[in-house]
């Protein structure tokens, strides 16, 4: 670097230096043309040797020897330093003309007289070439060293603060790769690094955004079978018994009870495949998903087309509220559609045969509520039921999670309350977009009683039964 720095004044330099130096040359043939010019003007007025002389001393004082005069019989003209050939091409050309000489140069100037031309030589030494050439050199070397210093201090410090940069993204990068998705870097050096910084940084975020949006991709699609798993699950309790060990059955009958328990524990072991399944991706972040819309009533009715099939079935009395009209919510429908089932399914898992439920849908004061009661045990723990990845009776808890993140997608809440019919009554709350939403009551949306000393508290009412979800 230093090595490049100095390069780069000596290139400003040099040419300096050598223009000053043609600079001091040139005042000096100058002067020397003004003293001969000085010396010629009094010889063509006069050729006495009294008007030369004074016209000689009146020339100025000269760096070395006084104007001597060629030509004139009257006037000395010894010490001259030019050669005769020389004067001789002056007075054929009539021109001023400078000449090498020894220990420096001589200016002549031929002046045309009546039968003669006379010739005026002014001497100029090499110190007068030169004046000051010493001098000159070491104050440009010395503007030179204290430019590398300067230059060489400059870049130094902006190198160091494009290689630590250049560092830092090398390391970012490095742990990166290495699966740290936390790892981020401090934007430095040149506008160039710290957007690549910056760059960087947002690719992280979008790593580890996509990444937890593909974990909660899997977490939510593996809840999802659980539904027709659930079904199935039921239609084969609902077959005969499958028990071989006690009584005589034909080879048949053998043969049918062995294909019962097969079937059954083939479900079994798909159910506990996806619970496994869910368990290693419910740590997962929660990402937000593509806004969207739907008709919550047109969900409603639909999802309820195949849980009233499966409710028949089991001889559950269930009815639907105020899902006739048009009522919008700010949710992609399979998301909501998924939150449905996550819920209604802990109905049919966690609740015996014959047990009631209702899916209620009211809209009122900005928000959409969705409320789904069943007469069963209720819910012991509504906090532990509502934390991710947490129940007490095998389930990953990711049913009421799937309700609570598109509550939250949309502006709204969950909550797990006493239901009418005896058990549990879960509520989602989702911000109506046709209208301003503001705090209220969710009893207030779908007809309860209000329940003053448990908003005074503002705590959730807990039932210690034996049965969860």
């Amino acid at each position: 670097m230093a090595g490049v720095c100095t390069l780069t004044a000596l290139t400003f330099l040099v040419p300096l230096s050598a223009s000053l130096g043609d600079g001091v040359r040139e005042e000096a043939i100058a002067d020397a043309a003004r003293r001969g010019s000085s010396v010629a003007g009094a010889l063509a007025v006069s050729t006495s040797p009294e008007v030369v002389e004074r016209a000689i001393a009146g020339s100025g004082d000269g760096p070395a020897d006084p104007p001597i005069v060629h030509g004139l019989a009257d006037v000395p003209s010894g010490g001259g330093r030019v050669s005769a050939a020389d004067l001789e091409q002056a007075r054929a050309t009539g021109k001023s003309m400078l000449v090498d000489v020894d220990g420096g140069v001589a200016w002549l100037d031929p002046v045309v007289l009546a039968d003669r031309t006379a010739v005026v030589e002014v001497f100029v030494p090499d110190s007068a070439l030169a004046t000051g050439t010493g001098e000159r050199w070491l104050l440009l070397a010395g503007l030179a060293t204290g430019l590398v210093a300067a230059a060489v201090l400059l870049v130094d410090r902006v190198a160091v603060r494009t290689v630590n940069a250049a560092r830092g993204l090398v390391r970012g990068a490095l742990a990166l790769g290495a699966g740290d998705l936390n790892v981020r870097v401090e934007p430095s050096g040149s506008r160039e690094l710290v957007e690549a910084g910056y760059a960087f940084n947002r690719m992280a975020e979008h790593l580890v955004a996509t990444r937890a949006d593909e974990r909660e991709l899997v977490a939510d699609l593996s809840h999802r079978l659980r539904t027709p798993l659930t079904a199935l699950r039921l239609d084969a309790e609902a077959l005969d018994p499958d028990d071989t060990s006690i009584g005589t059955f034909t080879e048949a009958e053998l043969d049918r009870r062995r294909g019962i328990r097969r079937i059954r524990q083939a479900i079994a072991t798909l159910e506990g495949e996806v619970d496994q399944l869910i368990k290693t991706t419910r740590k997962a972040a929660t990402q937000e998903i593509a806004p969207g819309s739907c008709d919550v009533s047109e969900v409603v009715r639909e999802r309820m087309v195949f849980w009233s099939a499966l409710a028949g079935d089991q001889n559950r009395p269930h009815q639907v509220i105020g899902a006739q009209l048009r009522i919008p919510a700010p949710v992609p429908r399979a998301e909501l559609a998924a939150a449905l089932d996550a819920v209604i399914g802990n109905v049919f898992r966690y609740t015996s045969q014959g047990t009631g439920f209702e899916v209620a849908v009211s809209r009122r004061d900005g928000y959409v509520a969705i409320r789904i009661d069943d007469a069963g045990p209720g819910v012991a723990d509504p906090d532990r039921a509502l934390r991710r990845g947490t129940s007490d009776r095998g389930s990953t808890g990711l049913g009421l999670d799937i309700a609570k993140r598109v509550a939250l997608q949309a502006n709204g809440s969950v909550s797990i309350d006493r239901a009418r019919l005896g058990g549990a009554s879960v509520v989602m709350l989702l911000a109506d977009p046709e209208a301003a939403p503001r705090q209220v009551s969710r009893f207030g949306l779908v007809g309860r009683r209000a329940r003053d000393a448990r908003d005074q508290k503002g705590s959730v009412r807990r039932w210690y039964r034996r049965a969860d979800r």
